[in-house]
């Protein structure tokens, strides 16, 4: 499926495909420190951005980095870079529209604080189980 998205400001836009499957909250520190709480995001096939002057990325780790609005801050994607790895997760709140996208799953559920959980059935993955240790 094609989404549209924007960061909060607008500068940043972009045309995404998206697979036929749910969203998924990371609960790593840092995407806790990154985005506040949860990063809620899809995963995308391909994306293309239309308006990008403002768009940057932050190496976050040796393995991925992370893209975001120089202008308003807006967070809107997680990308790994390790070579032979394709993956870019989109941030959810980025798309015009949510519809048809509902969360089904959780990873680093080890690491979920207290303070929040999420209603429904969800599967998810442990530290060890998504780092592979």
């Amino acid at each position: 499926m094609e989404r549209t998205g924007h960061c909060l400001c607008g500068a940043v836009q972009y045309t995404a495909t998206l697979p036929e499957e749910g969203l998924g909250a990371c609960h790593c520190e840092m995407c806790r420190r990154w985005t506040g709480g949860p990063y809620v995001s899809v995963r995308t096939l391909s994306i293309t951005f239309h308006s990008d002057e403002t768009l940057a990325t932050y190496t976050s780790s040796h393995w991925a980095e992370r893209g975001f609005c120089t202008t308003c801050g807006s967070s809107l994607f997680y990308r790994l870079t390790v070579p032979g790895r394709d993956l870019l997760m989109l941030a959810a709140g980025s798309l015009d529209d949510l519809s048809g996208l509902a969360l089904d799953h959780e990873v680093f559920i080890d690491r979920r604080p207290d303070a929040w959980c999420f209603a429904g059935e969800l599967s998810g993955r442990t530290s060890a189980e998504v780092m592979g240790g």
